[in-house]
């Protein structure tokens, strides 16, 4: 049988069919076994909740500031360093490394012009007598009486033309949060696998990117599966979230403090509804909750998968709930897509019908479809970049990148948009915001291989300016030569902003 058994047990090690990781009943400092957690009858998670501070705790310390979030980095390094070397560990006592300075740190780690929650304070606001609101924060999550508040529901528009909901959570709600996921990164980052980059400290798209084109280019691949799990964060199961948390986190402080957060509800135009399922999408936690959700449902798994159950080389690359897998043979693809499928059931998820493909790529795809009197192989998207099996200049088989057509396209009207609302500001002025809008696009697609496609970018940019300007009535004053000039000064032109993906690759992974 699979893993994700009724037990809540993950999959890992073992044979194809009956995966699992078994949690040792380890009795250190520190450490409880999974038998051991609710005895006396009551659950921990409510006595423990109300007990009162540790007296360490009750007051303001009176050290230096520097020297207490030293103290609070080399608790966290010590977490750190019990995970890295006990991989069945599960850790009892996590919540008092939640301080007044993790605190603190978390808040100025916020972004400072973030909308606010239900609650309507701004981080400005809050900064106005900052310790005094941080010693009170500290007090009540420790007291077990923080409460957590709704999130506000808002929704912004997605590229295939439909709505996606986001929870913005109350400032208050943000900072715990975020020293929440401070704590457990020093768990799971030494658990994640190394394909999973979304969301990760220290990891990116662009590295994503990187590790898929070095995977095609330097492995057996001649099969690619485009792999989009539909609604993840809204159809996240909170029960299997629970069991797969008590693998590692046995804190029933700590796991309260999370079922606050996912039962907290959201708030749309002015009404309280209950989100029985998922976690909601936009908040500071959901990233860190859905990755290991997805550790367990998907990594585990799938690295069992390939090393027992393929009969050719398999390459996995996932960012959040999207996901890449590159096989060598059509039967492992075939198999995988319907285990797959099955896999997921099991813990109320599914794929994308549209979104999920398999198609034929890689370094002979093109010659066995020209065989086979087939046009040129099929392309997939990825990370807002288009994947194209190609050639280099040297005739040897690459991986051309280029930016997703609708994306430009919503970029583009979006720019389109917000130039008619400026249409009557300073030219300068409109020109500095334009030069930040088109160099904060370059500066994520402009990798080696795409710079056709920024200079349409920015060809289309420049046209939809001097449209603008020829609306307010200066139509002499907006011809060819002066906005040539204007594009000069204000709009930049492409140039390549990232190394070639098998460098930097390379680089980040020296062996």
């Amino acid at each position: 049988m699979p893993a994700g058994q009724e037990d809540g047990r993950p999959a890992g090690e073992g044979d194809c069919h009956t995966a699992r990781v078994h949690i040792a009943e380890e009795s250190d400092s520190g450490i409880l076994p999974m038998n051991q957690l609710n005895k006396g009858g009551k659950p921990l998670a409510e006595t423990g909740e109300g007990r009162p501070l540790i007296k360490e705790n009750t007051h303001r310390s009176s050290t230096h500031s520097t020297q207490s979030e030293a103290r609070v980095s080399q608790g966290l390094a010590g977490v750190r360093k019990a995970a890295r070397e006990r991989k069945r560990m599960q850790f009892t006592a996590l919540l008092h490394h939640l301080t007044v300075g993790l605190l603190r740190e978390s808040f100025y780690a916020l972004k400072r012009k973030a909308a606010p929650g239900v609650d309507g304070v701004t981080w400005r606001e809050y900064e106005a007598g900052l310790e005094d609101r941080l010693d009170d924060l500290h007090s009540r999550v420790h007291r077990g009486a923080y409460r957590a508040q709704p999130s506000r529901r808002v929704y912004v528009p997605k590229p295939d033309g439909q709505q996606r909901p986001l929870g913005v959570a109350a400032l208050e709600d943000k900072i715990v949060q975020h020293a929440v996921v401070t704590i457990l990164n020093q768990i799971y980052e030494e658990d994640f696998r190394g394909f999973s980059y979304g969301f990760r400290p220290g990891r990116s798209q662009h590295q994503a990117l990187d590790a898929l084109y070095v995977a095609i280019t330097r492995k057996k691949v001649s099969f690619v599966l485009d792999a989009d799990i539909s609604g993840f964060f809204d159809h996240l199961d909170r029960g299997w979230l629970q069991k797969f948390l008590q693998h590692r986190v046995a804190d029933p402080r700590m796991l309260r403090l999370i079922q606050k957060w996912l039962d907290a509800g959201v708030m749309e135009d002015g009404e309280w509804k209950d989100t029985e399922m998922g976690t909601p999408q936009g908040s500071v936690i959901s990233p860190l909750l859905a990755n290991i959700y997805l550790h367990y449902v998907f990594d585990l798994w799938v690295d069992t998968w390939r090393k027992k159950c393929a009969h050719g080389e398999v390459i996995v690359v996932r960012y959040a709930d999207d996901n890449v897998l590159g096989f060598q043979h059509r039967a492992d693809a075939d198999r995988f897509l319907a285990e797959f499928r099955e896999r997921l059931e099991r813990f109320g998820l599914e794929l994308h019908p549209d979104k999920t493909r398999r198609i034929e790529f890689g370094r002979f795809a093109e010659q066995n479809r020209r065989q086979r009197g087939e046009g040129k192989p099929e392309t997939f998207d990825f990370l807002g970049f288009t994947h194209v099996s190609g050639k280099n200049r040297h005739g040897a088989f690459t991986v051309r990148r280029q930016t997703i057509r609708k994306r430009m396209r919503a970029k583009l009207q979006e720019i389109k948009q917000q130039l008619r609302r400026r249409m009557h500001d300073p030219v300068a002025q409109t020109g500095k915001w334009l030069q930040s809008v088109v160099q904060g696009y370059f500066n994520y697609h402009a990798i080696p291989g795409n710079l056709d496609s920024l200079g349409a970018f920015r060809e289309r940019v420049t046209r939809l300016w001097r449209w603008t300007l020829r609306r307010r009535g200066q139509r002499r004053r907006a011809n060819w030569a002066r906005m040539h000039r204007l594009a000069e000064r204000w709009i930049p032109r492409p140039r390549v902003l990232h190394p070639y993906p098998e460098r930097r690759f390379d680089a980040t992974h020296p062996r």
